[in-house]
């Protein structure tokens, strides 16, 4: 085998699948592709953590299934999980310090799910540090670089998943997204994510940021390869308590019958679908070439069959400012467990034990990490806990009513951009770091209501010196996350923005 399908246009999971079954690659000949592939191509800065022995075993593995005629949809497939996820062999840092040299002795419940149906694992990806930040510059370990311009961020936290993804890497990946942490790298690096309603997949053995809004999806370069691969991880967990009691098959029920609707309307698919469009989404913050994509994108959808819906969603604006207190209040409780005694980083030189805690987390903690840190210790603190957190939480609930409101009466789905412009040069921000904040007006109140959103590619920016990809996402309501992929799937065989690759990979 002189190249392997991952790195010769391969047709995503469903091209390595039946180049795997066909016999025409092994999974170990593929794993091992993958991994000259990841060491050739290090001025990305995506992969933290590479263990060749671990890999190869995973995959020779996946032969074995193969060969006794038990291979499911992604048994030999090479993927690679986010750096907030704990794995047993590989170095589990969270982009920080902190954990510079931390190994889990267990997996996460996603980690283990995803070696469970056959998948082989290439190592872990760089991200922002503790998932917080929309560039992946906040990385303890340097930030990730997206392919389509190497001078250009990848977004966050998710970077190094979405970069691994867009530059033929591996076919799909791990992330999480707290506040749009999958989809704005998707966006940016031009591959589709999906960020699934809460409690649909374990938070078992993800790094925690803010427990009631983190939640984990894969990264893939198509919406059907995202679906294959969140069939693979959601359901029920009894080891998280946030989990929901969801039945067996309920992804792929709806995917399915999703698919079958869309199948029996013919020419126009789509016929009925309504695609609420808010008026807050399209205001005057939005980059023009981003929003020329959206609208091209909503003429495929109405070639298909769909309607445009005017709709408002007139909290929007607040889900920023309810956002970064109650983010930042759930992350100052999660992170007080690094403090120099148990595990972690410990100062060197202190005096007593006080000091050890304070130097510790001085030295162990980047620079936002810290400043989200202090953020939520002080909204959390006798005096503001009212005048703050309760506000904040009170506003949260206003905001999902907005959705609710939307998308019982109104309209099917929501549709809108992820990012109010293409991705921004590395180091941009770096004077100003509330700037990425405002970045995640489109994604925010997704996370505060608990919905799931599909981010998929549409177009391009023309107008950088590098063409540099534009993403859109779907919006639906609780557990509807296999019609959102159904709905994505059906735009991306009218499409190819999502087969486009980077020209200097």
């Amino acid at each position: 085998m002189s190249q392997s399908p991952l790195h010769a246009g391969f047709d995503g999971i469903a091209g390595l699948r039946l180049a795997l079954d066909q016999r025409q690659v092994s999974a170990a000949e593929l794993a091992q592709s993958a991994l000259d592939a990841i060491g050739r191509t290090d001025t990305l800065n995506a992969f933290l953590h590479v263990d060749a022995d671990l890999t190869l075993a995973q995959a020779r593995a996946a032969d074995a299934r193969i060969a006794a005629g038990q291979a499911g949809p992604l048994t030999g497939v090479p993927i690679a999980h986010k750096d907030t996820f704990v794995t047993q062999g590989w170095r589990t840092t969270a982009g920080s310090r902190m954990l510079a040299n931390y190994v889990s002795p267990f997996d996460a419940t996603v980690v283990e799910k995803l070696l469970a149906a056959g998948t082989v694992s290439l190592g872990k990806l760089n991200c922002d540090e503790f998932a917080m930040g929309s560039a992946n510059e906040n990385s303890a370990f340097g930030p990730v670089r997206n392919p389509w311009d190497q001078d250009a961020v990848p977004g966050g936290s998710s970077g190094g998943s979405a970069a691994a993804v867009a530059a033929g890497l591996v076919p799909a990946a791990t992330g999480t997204d707290t506040g749009g942490s999958v989809r704005q790298p998707a966006a940016l690096c031009g591959v589709s994510g999906i960020k699934p309603t809460y409690g649909a997949v374990s938070r078992f053995g993800i790094i925690a940021y803010g427990s009631s809004l983190d939640q984990a999806g894969p990264l893939a370069r198509s919406a059907r390869d995202v679906y294959l691969m969140l069939d693979a991880i959601a359901g029920f967990d009894a080891k998280d308590a946030t989990s929901h009691d969801i039945p067996d098959g309920w992804l792929s029920r709806d995917y399915d019958a999703s698919q079958a609707a869309q199948a029996a309307a013919g020419a126009r698919p789509l016929e009925g679908l309504r695609i609420g469009l808010p008026r807050e989404y399209f205001s005057d913050g939005l980059d023009p070439q981003v929003a020329d994509a959206i609208e091209a994108a909503l003429r495929e959808f109405e070639a298909l069959g769909a309607r445009r819906v005017d709709i408002s969603l007139p909290r929007t604006e607040l889900a920023i400012p309810a956002y970064y207190v109650i983010a930042p209040a759930e992350a100052s409780s999660n992170l007080a467990r690094y403090d120099g005694v148990r595990y972690g980083h410990r100062a060197e030189q202190f005096t007593d034990l006080n000091d050890m805690i304070s130097r510790s987390r001085a030295e162990g903690f980047g620079t936002e990490t810290q400043r989200r840190i202090l953020l939520g210790t002080y909204v959390l603190s006798h005096g503001y806990y009212d005048a703050y957190y309760l506000q904040a939480q009170r506003l949260r609930r206003l905001i999902a009513e907005d959705f609710q409101k939307a998308l019982r009466e109104e309209c099917d789905v929501i549709l809108g951009p992820v990012s109010p412009q293409a991705a921004r040069r590395i180091g941009e921000n770096s004077d100003d770091p509330r700037a990425d904040w405002l970045s995640d007006i489109y994604t925010l109140g997704v996370n505060l209501a608990g919905l799931p959103s599909v981010a998929i590619p549409c177009g391009f920016d023309t107008t950088r010196a590098k063409p540099l990809p534009v993403g859109m996402q779907l919006i639906g309501n609780h557990f509807q996350d296999g019609r959102l992929l159904a709905i994505a799937e059906r735009y991306q065989q009218v499409t190819d923005w999502h087969q486009r690759k980077p020209e200097s990979l």
